[in-house]
């Protein structure tokens, strides 16, 4: 009898960690290995997973079918989630991304801008729990670079507590506030 009562739990409690998450699915890629007896087809799917209050992760999934492919993706990417310091409903300040021939531009907003972003920069803003943000993909788009050029530059990003704690300071010196001002 407990042990039911246990399991329940543990079954609520783990369809409750699933539903809070929020997914989106930006490519699905069919490929092709070319073998003996003709072509072998296969899948990737790169998705994205976040909380919306500062958690994000990605992953690309690959298999034989379409929806293992997507449920390896997001197993992977909720294994490898990765948390970004926010500042109300937007980012602290400007980051740059690079990464291959994909460079991605994010600018605070704000509030009441919304996401002014493209395709897979969209999906990951939403997916963090931003609301406001300027965003603007330079160079190649294919989703994969501009998620990776995104997420390094979200990396980047610091927290007034994590800069103030970096050069043993206060927060107040480090915005510039002071008592006696006030």
């Amino acid at each position: 009898m407990a042990e039911e009562k246990n399991k329940k739990a543990m079954n609520a409690k783990n369809q409750s960690e699933v539903e809070e998450f929020a997914e989106s699915v930006l490519s699905v890629r069919r490929v092709a290995k070319v073998i003996r007896g003709g072509r072998r087809f296969s899948f990737s799917a790169l998705v994205v997973v976040g909380d919306k209050k500062g958690k994000i992760g990605f992953a690309l999934g690959k298999s034989r079918d379409v929806s293992a492919a997507i449920s390896k993706a997001l197993h992977k990417a909720r294994k490898h989630m990765i948390t970004i310091p926010l500042y109300k409903t937007t980012i602290p300040y400007m980051v740059v991304g690079k990464h291959s021939a994909s460079r991605v531009l994010i600018k605070s907003a704000a509030k009441g801008t919304g996401v002014v972003a493209g395709g897979a920069v969209r999906a990951v803003m939403e997916a963090l729990g931003v609301r406001d943000v300027l965003s603007k993909v330079v160079g190649a788009s294919n989703p994969q670079n501009v998620v990776k050029a995104t997420i390094k530059a979200l990396t980047q990003l610091r927290s007034a507590q994590q800069i103030a704690h970096l050069r043993g300071k206060t927060i107040q010196e480090i915005i510039g506030r002071s008592d006696a001002a006030a």
